[in-house]
C-alpha cells in the first residue's frame, strides 16, 4: 500500500471548527444541491439492506430514506452536526436508526467485517488523507458487501480547475478540499486487489458529484 499523505490546510481541528460553524445553516444551502447524490446513494443501499454504517451522517440528510429493511449505524467528526441529526431521529421517528456516534473516519472503533455495507456521501474530500479513510471503509465492510461513495471529482482543466485551485487555498476554512483528482481513489485501487470497482456515474446537477460503488471481493 502507498504512503498516504494529509492534504494541505486541511485538518481535523479545520474540519471540526468549520461543521460547528456550518450546523446551523448547513440543511439550508447544503440540502437540495446534494440532495440527488444522497438519493443515489441510499437507493443503491436500500437493494442491500442489513446493518449499515453511515460514514459523515451530518445533520442526518439522508437518514429518512433509508427503508425499514436496514438497521443503520451513522458517525461524524462533528457533535454539533450530530445533535441536529438526533433531532431528525427523534422528530420523525426513524426507529432504523441505531445509533449516532463521534468517531473519526480514519479510525473507525468497530470489529472488521460489522456491516452488510457502508454508505460515505461527501466523505472523501472532508477528511484530512481519504486514502486511510478507504482502507477504514473496506476493513469494517463483511467480504461481498459494497462501499458506496458520493463525492466530487475534480476538473482535470478549463475554468472549473482554475475555480478549484483557488478555492483550494481557503479548505481549512471551508471545511472541505475543492481540488479531488480522481487519482486519489484510482491510485488507492490500484493498490487494492480485494476492492472492486462495481459502478461509477456522474449525478446532477451538472454532473458535479460521483457516484462510486465498490465491493470488497475478500
Amino acid at each position: 500500500m502507498k504512503e498516504t499523505i494529509a492534504s494541505p490546510g486541511l485538518s481535523h481541528s479545520d474540519v471540526e471548527d468549520a461543521y460547528a460553524r456550518w450546523a446551523p445553516v448547513y440543511d439550508l444551502f447544503f440540502a437540495a444541491t446534494m440532495h440527488p447524490g444522497r438519493k443515489a446513494a441510499v437507493a443503491a443501499i436500500n437493494q442491500i439492506g442489513g446493518k449499515i454504517l453511515d460514514v459523515g451522517v451530518g445533520t442526518g440528510l439522508e437518514l429518512p430514506m433509508f427503508g425499514p429493511h436496514t438497521r443503520v449505524t451513522g458517525i461524524d467528526l462533528s457533535e454539533p452536526m450530530l445533535n441536529m441529526a438526533r433531532k431528525r431521529v427523534e422528530r420523525q421517528s426513524l426507529a432504523n436508526v441505531d445509533a449516532l456516534l463521534v468517531m473519526d473516519a480514519q479510525h473507525l472503533s468497530f470489529p472488521d467485517a460489522s456491516f452488510d455495507a457502508v454508505v460515505a456521501p461527501y466523505v472523501l474530500s472532508v477528511v484530512p488523507e481519504p486514502e486511510r479513510t478507504l482502507d477504514e471503509l473496506v476493513r469494517v465492510v463483511k467480504p461481498g458487501g459494497e462501499i458506496v461513495l458520493v463525492n466530487h471529482i475534480g476538473a482535470e482543466s478549463g475554468p472549473m480547475a482554475a475555480l478549484e485551485a483557488w478555492l483550494a487555498k481557503s479548505s481549512g476554512a471551508l471545511g472541505w478540499r475543492p481540488q479531488f483528482p480522481w487519482a486519489i481513489v484510482g491510485d488507492w485501487l490500484a493498490h487494492r486487489t480485494d476492492v472492486s470497482l462495481i459502478e461509477r456515474r456522474t449525478l446532477p446537477p451538472l454532473s458535479l458529484f460521483t457516484l462510486l460503488r465498490l465491493r470488497r471481493e475478500r
